[in-house]
């Protein structure tokens, strides 16, 4: 009996398994010259919005959410600061005649200037979905993964509204990978 080494991923899949990998070493050895912080819960939320590509597949998204900020930050000069973070959220998403259960946890890295209440953020987690078919499209499996930019407006002390784009595909895992794009909007209360 032969045993493969290989595994059986899209070339694809390797690809973007390689230069998740890479940012993740990059950030680990830029992490040493950094701060160092505690684990400390940063804000909880909710979250909401609809897919960006509108017509027949329209979906809807809406989510609680929490940011724990990790223990490596990096002062970037006199007055910016970029901060490691982790993310959790736990909600629905839906189009027109099914729902699922959709959760993530993954990192996010989050750029703020002294002084200024807008900050930028961008990140990929994990995801898993209850249910990957629905009346408008397949996503293909129930794993898929997250990336978002986004942008934070601190309004008012301890208060936060948030922007955020988001496409979540199963970086073809399955033969099936249409990706879903997303805007959302969110509220959260920061500690």
């Amino acid at each position: 009996m032969r045993f493969s080494t290989a595994m059986a991923f899209p070339k694809s899949t390797y690809r973007w398994m390689v230069v998740t990998g890479g940012v993740i070493a990059c950030c680990l050895l830029w992490a040493s010259p950094g701060r160092a912080e505690e684990f400390r819960l940063e804000s909880v939320g909710v979250r909401g919005g609809f897919s960006a590509n509108g017509g027949r597949d329209e979906f809807h998204q809406a989510e609680f959410f929490g940011n724990w900020n990790l223990p490596w930050g990096w002062n970037l000069g006199k007055e910016w600061h970029l901060q490691s973070r982790l993310d959790l959220s736990v909600g629905w998403l839906g189009d027109s005649s099914r729902n699922a259960v959709v959760g993530t946890l993954g990192p996010t890295l989050v750029l703020d200037r002294a002084g200024w209440p807008v900050s930028l953020e961008g990140g990929s987690s994990p995801t898993l979905l209850s249910s990957y078919r629905f009346e408008s499209k397949s996503l293909g499996t129930d794993i898929q993964f997250t990336s978002h930019v986004g942008l934070n407006w601190d309004f008012a002390p301890h208060w936060r509204l948030s922007y955020r784009f988001q496409h979540m595909s199963n970086a073809d895992l399955s033969r099936d990978n249409p990706g879903l794009n997303m805007h959302l909007f969110g509220l959260s209360y920061c500690f």
